[in-house]
């Protein structure tokens, strides 16, 4: 039997039983379809990481108060130590490291800030004019925070977009004041709309000199220091600098943790592709699910097909006929079957990017191979028993049960 006999035969058969086939197409293609989306939805998760990160400014090499140690497995193996804080003096010392192109300290706290009538709890930060350079952010309207003596400040601020579209719906927002606190603060900027990195949402920001910052929440410590190398090749010399000029200012204790963007998106990247390959996994499950139902509907085809598979075995057809003929059928309803499916995860990644524009959500290019090549294998597989089967029937007795 040539090869297009063989299609034709399983076409036919598939026509023959129209509910048959496309029950068996639809569990195929839901396998297929939980295979798409939910590597869609992982691999979607790691480059929204990525992105959110690489957004926090490049070249950054960011210094924690505290460091961590670890000393076996227990409940209170994991220690955090601060013998002394983070001060503005060693971010100022930090400007000294010969990698080193700009230090932006930060202090972060929640006040309520008001004007008029209106109050609003919202997120301070304090920090210099270094700032928006090594966060690589762009302003809307006015300027950013003045280049002054980071132990003095002048009572200025600057906004996020969503802040002053709530403080200042229908008004200029540069000028007028807004106290924060028991303290009053001139806006004299906006920040371009940004969204979120390092934990925080730009657009909700009011930024502030860091001195009165620290006044403001009654502190000397600083949050953390963001520090921007001069290149891509000086990260991690920085890194060993940043570490050695802390160690040096507190006494030889190593009691920061100095972490770097290359080193947070490898770390994420790796975490993120782990869980989408186990996403993938655990919807590959519903793809032997599915085989194993090929297999069920074969069989019940091979048993309501005697009469027809006696017919060609006494026209002449040979048991490897047979055997093919059925295997093509299976193996062409898995295909259809997985191609309907890979059209369905499409569409369940494109609802989730209609939902959350924000997310990128799209199936990894290796995600859809593995899944319509297993989609497949599996409807051969389980294939195999049912071909086998019809091809080993005796053609006078498949006749006589006719």
């Amino acid at each position: 039997m040539r090869t297009r006999d063989l299609l034709a035969f399983a076409v036919g058969a598939a026509r023959g039983n129209r509910v048959r086939t496309a029950l068996l197409m639809l569990a195929m293609a839901i396998g297929v379809a939980a295979v798409v989306t939910l590597t869609a939805l992982g691999d979607g998760a790691r480059r929204y990481v990525v992105r959110e990160f690489s957004a926090i400014g490049s070249n950054l090499v960011i210094v924690l108060p505290g460091r961590t140690e670890t000393g076996g497995i227990n409940p209170g193996s994991f220690v955090s130590s601060t013998p002394r804080d983070l001060t503005v003096d060693d971010a100022l010392a930090l400007l000294r490291a010969p990698g080193v192109q700009r230090v932006a300290p930060l202090v972060v706290g929640t006040s309520e800030l008001s004007v008029g009538g209106k109050l609003r709890e919202g997120m301070v930060v304090g920090t210099t004019a270094e700032y928006i350079e090594v966060r690589q952010s762009k302003m809307a309207q006015g300027q950013f925070l003045p280049s002054e003596d980071w132990n003095r400040g002048s009572m200025v601020m600057v906004i996020g977009a969503k802040l002053r579209a709530e403080l200042f719906p229908n008004e200029p927002a540069l000028g007028r004041f807004v106290r924060v606190g028991d303290r009053r603060f001139r806006v004299i900027g906006v920040l371009a709309s940004t969204g979120s990195g390092l934990g925080m949402n730009t657009d909700e920001l009011a930024i502030v000199p860091v001195s009165l910052a620290q006044a403001m929440f009654n502190t000397n410590t600083l949050f953390r220091i963001l520090v921007e190398a001069r290149n891509r090749d000086a990260i991690e010399p920085v890194k060993r600098q940043v570490a050695q000029v802390i160690q040096q200012r507190h006494d030889g204790e190593e009691d920061v943790t100095v972490i770097t963007q290359d080193a947070m998106l490898a770390t994420f990247d790796k975490l993120l592709r782990t869980l989408t390959m186990g996403v993938a996994g655990i919807a590959a499950i519903s793809l032997a699910v599915a085989g194993i139902l090929v297999m069920n509907v074969m069989l019940v085809s091979v048993a309501q097909r005697r009469s027809e598979i006696g017919l060609l075995k006494a026209l002449g057809a040979s048991g490897g006929t047979i055997r093919a003929a059925f295997l093509v059928e299976a193996a062409m309803l898995s295909a259809a079957g997985a191609l309907f499916g890979y059209a369905l995860g499409l569409a369940g990644a494109a609802v989730i990017r209609a939902l959350y524009p924000t997310f990128p959500a799209y199936p990894p290019d290796w995600a859809v191979l593995a899944g319509l090549a297993t989609a497949l294998f599996t409807g051969v597989l389980f294939g195999v028993l049912p071909a086998r089967n019809a091809a080993r029937l005796d053609p006078v007795t498949a006749l006589a049960r006719r």
